[in-house]
């Protein structure tokens, strides 16, 4: 049987982790939230804990990477805790709604963003968005190396771009600050809770990603010490990075017009340089192209494992004889990407549908560390510090962002649950066509 070649390294897969995290999310949903809450101590607080409550899943991924080193990441570590069943349900929420989902919506940004250079037309703008799709499906079909060099350029290229948005908030902050007011925590918002779970989308789906990394486990070198690595320094220079970039950007914009704009990066340094909002549209356009490419990479190795576990469609198993990469894989769901573009529409529309059944599955992720520490023992290369407490903290903040969603957010959070229950059959189906292989003795 063929395999995946292994040539990953942890400076790559570190950058992949950033990469796949910084998008287009940091540069739109900082207004979201600050809409919703109407305070910028706060939110500036709520992005604070969105990092924390992050990199509590990620040492908790962590452990689990170390674990089980294979294609599909968190496809694999539902497997092992629950069964076939719920990791199959991941594999196909991951390919219907969720990174197909993520890739939507960011075609759709960054096509939002190239607006700002000339006007398009419905049609062009959809021409767009589904060429980079088959640009950037193109590229990484040809090999797992392309696609680290690729994944690095552009991670770089984004963290240059941030960088001088930082450093040009902090010097305004020096010269005519407006209405700095973020610092009055005491004036609480009403019903502060709940209005923190909802701004809670624009945050997780700003964080979201770093978990990418463990779906090209079977493709790193020494992956039981290079993916708990990576997944741990990538999301912490990402919640550094996110803390600094909104304080910059409330250096530079006063809230009442901050609340309002949909290209907040862009419209701040507009108030600095007469073309500023320009240039650095052009590195946030490069920045979501960058993404793009990554979750075009990453996912389809959770359906060429579930192929390859008997569970799904069999010529998804296929790995392509000369760049050894899972190239049927990656154009399936490029495919129904693609699809999605033309279905959903707005951008805030589709990270909603997307993120609602995302997190609810890495909630159920991260309770498998307890089922399966149970099976197998805490015997790990690399094992979660404060055990069970951090893997608690994570869960019961997932929980109750998913519980909180499907109330306030109904007709998204249930189009997600019906794709949902659409895998049931297929699962069922797969089953008596071929008997699922067992889940690997750890």
């Amino acid at each position: 049987m063929a395999k995946l070649n292994r040539a990953l390294t942890l400076p790559g897969l570190t950058l992949i982790t950033i990469g796949s995290c910084i998008g287009s999310g940091i540069f739109i949903t900082p207004a979201n939230t600050l809409d919703i809450l109407r305070n910028q101590g706060w939110v500036l607080l709520l992005w604070g804990l969105g990092g924390i409550i992050t990199f509590f899943g990620a040492i908790t991924f962590a452990e689990l990477g170390s674990r089980y080193p294979g294609a599909g990441g968190v496809y694999l570590y539902i497997k092992h805790g629950f069964g076939h069943l719920p990791a199959f349900l991941y594999g196909w929420v991951t390919l219907f709604i969720v990174n197909t989902g993520a890739i939507a919506a960011l075609c759709v940004a960054l096509v939002d963003y190239l607006q700002y250079f000339f006007t398009m037309t419905p049609a062009l703008r959809y021409g767009v968005a589904v060429s980079v799709i088959v640009i950037l499906t193109f590229i990484n079909v040809i090999g797992i190396r392309s696609s680290q060099y690729f994944a690095s350029l552009f991670t770089a290229l984004k963290l240059l771009a941030i960088f001088f948005i930082i450093v040009v908030g902090f010097i305004f902050l020096n010269t005519k600050t407006p209405d700095l007011q973020w610092v009055a925590f005491t004036d609480v918002p009403d019903n502060i809770f709940s209005l923190g779970l909802m701004a809670f989308v624009g945050v997780f789906w700003s964080f979201g990603g770093w978990h990418h990394a463990t779906y090209l486990a079977a493709e790193t070198i020494e992956p039981q010490r290079t993916v708990p690595r990576a997944i741990l320094i990538g999301t912490l220079t990402v919640t550094l990075t996110y803390i600094l970039v909104i304080a910059a950007i409330m250096f530079m914009v006063p809230m009442a017009e901050m609340v309002v704009s949909e290209r907040i990066a862009g419209d701040a340094l507009s108030r600095i340089f007469s073309k500023g909002g320009k240039w650095v549209s052009i590195f946030i356009a490069i920045s979501i192209f960058g993404t793009i490419g990554i979750y075009t990479m990453s996912a389809p190795r959770i359906y060429f494992s579930m192929a390859r576990d008997g569970v799904f469609f069999p010529f998804l198993a296929k790995i392509h004889p000369v760049y050894k990469t899972p190239a049927i894989s990656m154009i399936f769901q490029s495919l129904w990407a693609i699809v999605l573009i033309f279905l959903w529409g707005s951008f805030i529309r589709i990270i909603t549908f997307v993120i609602f059944m995302d997190i609810l599955f890495m909630a159920l992720a991260t309770a498998s560390i307890f089922f399966i520490r149970k099976k197998y023992g805490n015997d790990a290369l690399f094992k979660v510090p404060l055990y069970p407490v951090i893997p608690i903290i994570y869960l019961i903040i997932t929980v109750a962002f998913v519980i909180n969603t499907a109330l306030h957010l109904p007709v998204e959070s249930m189009a997600g649950l019906f794709i949902l229950a659409l895998g049931f059959p297929f699962y069922y189906f797969y089953k008596r066509k071929h008997k699922p292989k067992e889940a690997l003795k750890h």
